[in-house]
């Protein structure tokens, strides 16, 4: 299939980006950076502990918001620790001086959103966060807030992922349908696709005794987001048993790991993305790292059966969540076109193929 004119940048274009200058790295690119569908931005060498979040806004850079609203420095070239609670900002390695025509997006990755690490991409005079308008030239931060467990971070992490477009790509609903039908992108009967989306509902069921989900404990050791399976799982995570409801009663300000009923499927020629909150379907936030590479759960990649991970956090009350409840939806977008290597494929990729699965941090 030939490149489309519009569409998410697949990873040879990405590398064009940074060959041309459009997309700028201060220290030489680390290795699996580069994703199918994106660049993993890495924190710079100082972290501002700042009063509370901000958004520059269209008449400000987020230096001139910094110079009132830090607290203090903190040195990361060794290493440091960020705490619960606290907000933080960070210049990153990486900084843009994008073409016209090519505009920019930012999610956490999925292993940042597992362990409850708020993460928003902010530019110079940026109306919202994780949102770069096309031809912004300029550096990028990190608002980076810790919710449920201490940190420790460096320079070079990797806690947030930037993708990038030309135009307009999302699919119309009918043009999901048609993919859906095609290619089967839920396992479901009778997918909800409606408000441009398809529906995804949780498992509260579950296979034989295994947990239905997790809920994470408080007042734990720190997380090195740079050590992976260095972690006991029952030191940060108590397992949630199903009941014969088929219902979890989730608790406000606490956070859940629950999985999905349906297997997900993102074809080698798409990407998708998850809302990370539906008013429509309750009072909570579901999926904090809502991306989906080209060829999450593909069969050829390695990925058939492969549920998505849902981080959820309720707000304000007790909320029952209930078995088959729609929690989310999937917004399928283009890819410009076929990465070089899809998710899963030729990749360590952490999550292909996944069920119920905590971060990588911790040991099964």
């Amino acid at each position: 299939m030939a490149d489309r004119k519009t569409g998410i940048l697949p990873d040879r274009d990405i590398f064009a980006l940074i060959e041309s200058g459009a997309l700028k790295l201060t220290e030489d690119m680390a290795e699996r950076q580069l994703q199918p569908a994106s660049l993993d931005l890495r924190l710079g060498k100082t972290a501002y502990r700042v009063r509370a979040s901000f958004l520059p806004g269209p008449e400000a850079t987020v230096e001139d918001k910094l110079h009132r609203l830090v607290l203090h420095e903190i040195d990361l070239t060794k290493g440091a620790v960020l705490e619960t609670g606290c907000v933080y900002i960070v210049p990153l390695l990486e900084s843009l001086a994008l073409p016209d025509d090519i505009s920019a997006s930012a999610n956490p990755k999925s292993s940042t959103g597992r362990l409850d690490i708020f993460t928003r991409v902010m530019v110079n005079r940026g109306p919202e966060f994780d949102k770069i308008p096309a031809g912004y030239r300029g550096p990028l931060w990190m608002e980076v807030s810790p919710r449920t467990f201490p940190i420790v971070v460096r320079t070079g992490s990797r806690l947030s992922q930037i993708r990038f477009r030309t135009g307009q790509a999302i699919l119309s609903e009918t043009e999901l349908q048609a993919l859906h039908d095609a290619e089967t992108l839920v396992a479901a009967d009778r997918p909800n696709i409606s408000d441009g989306g398809i529906g995804l509902s949780v498992d509260l069921r579950g296979e034989t005794d295994a947990p239905i989900g997790y809920r994470a404990k408080h007042h734990t050791g720190l997380v090195d987001v740079d050590k992976p399976n260095a972690y006991e799982r029952v030191d940060y995570w108590e397992p949630l048993p199903k009941n014969r409801f088929g219902e979890l009663v989730l608790d406000p300000d606490e956070f859940y790991i629950l999985v999905s009923r349906e297997a997900v499927h993102v074809p080698p020629h798409h990407a998708a993305e998850m809302t990370p909150f539906d008013p429509l379907v309750g009072e909570f936030r579901v999926h904090y790292a809502g991306f989906f590479d080209p060829g999450f759960g593909h069969s050829h990649a390695g990925g058939t059966g492969a549920r998505a991970v849902l981080e959820v956090r309720s707000h304000e009350v007790p909320f029952i969540l209930e078995h088959g409840q729609i929690v989310g939806r999937l917004v399928y977008e283009h890819m410009k076109g076929l990465p070089d290597a899809l998710y899963g494929q030729d990749l360590a990729s952490n999550y292909q193929g996944q069920g119920l699965k905590l971060s990588k941090h911790f040991r099964v």
